[in-house]
């Protein structure tokens, strides 16, 4: 199902500000809002507004969906990614009444119990050199991450008992219920006796101190696509951070590309100088180019100017998204001689006197400038 542009669904343009943004979202949840609204999808246009506002709030995910769109974006971001960190409680306490404090996660990730936590996302940087970030690869990343203890299979609990949570009886959430001037509001928080978990330990692990988690070394292989770009975001599921539970994080490659000896890259097209002599770009001649996959030859007319660009289809970087191959750009620059030979002195003296003999087309129009 082709999910609907988040501009849309805010009513906004994609140049709208950030205060312009935060308006759309509150006049949008003052109606949908479950608690609120007697329509019948209500839940569903609340969680899609939200979803939207969280995306289009932050700087760095407005900027990635932008650029890559609903295709690329959802490829670098779970949903539990677009609303983590995401703190919605001013907002709720704008259009709600002060003390509001409303959990998107307790609302769309099921409510009556407490939401499963999932380790933490790393981050890590890879640096290629231009092939491979043109042709893909496969890199070794070596992470010092937090994963299940080893001691206590991540239970926390040195003999293996716990027990129920006295303060949430298990739940590993407390249910709050608020009168504000749209009417009574439930809310659920995080039971901070168990931190959500529903149990407690009465004896630590010594290894862990209770945590669950140690500190441990893995070898991540990472596959980088073809047509990645410097300064591009890969994201590895289930390479993070570990819960005691047995949940992942993501691992979030940042891609740094090495610059080539002749290639500049711009996109998925190339571009490129190629140097001839004078007498190749006067009388014309059939030059080899250097091409990702091999020399091609290209053919130069007679009295090519310098600064001439020669595009060759489909000679440049594969789309990284499957969208087709860039083209590769040829400049010509003709060089000028600083050192001649006694011959080709003469024989560019010779030159001179011919071009002077011919009549000079723009010494009006030259004359009319400057005057």
């Amino acid at each position: 199902m082709t999910k609907k542009d988040y501009y849309d669904i805010l009513g906004i343009g994609k140049n709208a500000t950030k205060e312009e943004t935060k308006k759309a979202y509150k006049n949008l949840a003052r109606k949908y809002h479950p608690d609120v609204s007697k329509e019948q999808n209500a839940a569903e246009r609340f969680k899609e507004i939200s979803e939207a506002y969280a995306v289009l709030s932050d700087d760095e995910k407005r900027q990635q969906y932008n650029q890559f769109g609903h295709a690329g974006f959802d490829q670098r971001y779970s949903q539990e990614d677009i609303f983590r960190g995401f703190d919605f409680g001013d907002v709720f306490e704008e259009i709600f009444g002060q003390g509001f404090s409303g959990s998107i996660f307790d609302m769309f990730f099921g409510e009556g119990r407490a939401r499963q936590r999932r380790g933490s996302d790393l981050r890590a940087e890879v640096k290629l050199d231009f092939k491979e970030a043109v042709f893909g690869a496969e890199k070794e990343i070596r992470l010092q991450r937090r994963g299940i203890c080893q001691e206590c299979q991540g239970t926390g609990s040195d003999d293996g008992k716990k027990a129920i949570c006295t303060d949430c009886g298990g739940k590993g959430i407390i249910r709050r219920v608020q009168r504000t001037p749209f009417g009574m509001f439930s809310q659920s928080i995080t039971c901070q006796n168990c931190s959500g978990g529903g149990q407690t330990i009465t004896n630590p692990c010594k290894a862990c101190r209770g945590a669950g988690q140690s500190l441990q070394k893995k070898i991540v292989t990472v596959k980088i696509p073809p047509g990645v770009d410097d300064g591009a975001t890969l994201r590895v599921p289930r390479e993070g951070e570990q819960t005691q539970d047995g949940r992942h994080g993501d691992l979030y490659v940042i891609i740094s590309v090495q610059p080539h000896e002749i290639f500049e890259r711009e996109g998925d097209d190339l571009h490129l100088e190629i140097p001839i002599s004078f007498a190749k770009a006067t009388l014309g001649d059939e030059i080899m180019v250097p091409t990702l996959k091999g020399d091609v030859k290209i053919k130069i007319p007679p009295g090519t100017q310098s600064g001439t660009v020669f595009r060759l289809k489909g000679k440049g970087v594969q789309n990284i998204h499957g969208y087709g191959t860039g083209d590769e750009f040829v400049r010509i620059i003709v060089k000028v001689p600083t050192k001649i030979t006694k011959k080709e002195n003469e024989l560019i003296q010779e030159l001179g006197k011919l071009n002077k003999e011919k009549p000079t087309p723009t010494k009006g129009f030259f004359k009319k400038l400057f005057s």
